[in-house]
């Protein structure tokens, strides 16, 4: 009697100790720290796409004759964005206005100055002047059937230059990007409203008859965004302190027209998670990073 009592004593404990045990484990699984950075990855790739829309744009509208870019130059041939297997076209109502600009890089992929395979259309539409550099011009640009490395973009991006301050050229960005990602990848949105500062506008600008001279260019992003990222997830950033592109920057010289965010930081908040905070350092040259979830930093490369 007294061992069926222990027997019954000795079960009813290893159950206890049994499901002390299981909860323990899956205690220290939820307190596994958050180490997600996809999410931060999507809103830094579409931002890329954006701005490189602005940069091709810009070196398009500088083109006088349309036609094949082989003869097509900033400075030289490898300073552009651009490539030979694409094609510009000038829509003109009247000799002193370029009413739009159509960027055709074709329907098969199309290797770029950058490295990057794109294919498809960038239509960009002019009003108050007819270049990037010109005070008041409004730019809109729509993507048709474009696509890069595989990503089909589309949506729209305006971009309102709004003269100097404190001698540097301010442009106001709004845009509204959607991407779907190649492979069954997901879809990401991306919406901004951002101001971009040309830093050094002295040294790349000598005036309205020349083209800026992008290659050795620096810029600075403050604003915020939002969008969904490829998982469905909704977020918001916020720069918190001047984001920093060094165009002479090339941290990979087997990639020589990628040029990383070096400086700045801001906040990513993904819904229902915590805040990350990006930091790009404080203007080295690399494709480092550091993103701090929870308190806890986890290095990144670009």
């Amino acid at each position: 009697m007294k061992t069926s009592h222990f027997l019954k004593l000795l079960t009813a404990t290893a159950v206890i100790i049994g499901f002390t045990f299981t909860s323990c484990k899956k205690d220290k699984k939820e307190e596994e720290p958050d180490k997600d950075t996809v999410a931060a990855s999507d809103n830094s790739y579409v931002e890329n796409l954006s701005n490189d829309i602005d940069n091709i744009g810009d070196q398009a509208g500088n083109s006088q004759t349309g036609g094949s870019l082989s003869t097509y130059k900033l400075i030289n041939p490898q300073n552009s964005i651009l490539s030979t297997c694409a094609t510009i076209t000038l829509f003109k109502a009247d000799s002193l206005n370029v009413d739009s600009v159509l960027v055709d890089f074709g329907t098969t992929n199309c290797v770029c100055n950058d490295g990057k395979i794109r294919n498809g259309q960038l239509l960009y539409t002019y009003s108050g002047g007819k270049h990037y550099r010109d005070s008041g011009i409004v730019i809109t640009c729509t993507p048709i059937n474009y696509n890069v490395e595989g990503n089909q973009v589309s949506g729209n991006r305006t971009i309102t230059n709004k003269g100097r301050i404190n001698g540097n050229f301010n442009w106001e960005i709004n845009a509204n990007i959607t991407v779907i990602k190649a492979n069954n990848g997901g879809t990401v949105t991306w919406n901004c409203t951002r101001t971009k500062i040309l830093l050094n506008t002295s040294t790349v600008y000598s005036g309205p008859a020349n083209p800026i001279n992008w290659p050795q260019a620096k810029i600075g992003i403050t604003g915020s965004a939002n969008g969904t990222t490829a998982a469905g997830n909704a977020y918001t950033v916020t720069v918190t302190n001047q984001l920093v592109r060094d165009f002479t920057c090339t941290p990979n010289t087997a990639q020589p027209h990628r040029h990383p965010f070096i400086q700045g930081s801001m906040e990513f908040a993904p819904s229902g998670k915590p805040i990350r905070y990006i930091d790009f350092g404080s203007g080295t040259c690399d494709l480092n990073a550091t993103v701090t979830i929870n308190g806890v930093s986890h290095p990144i490369v670009l």
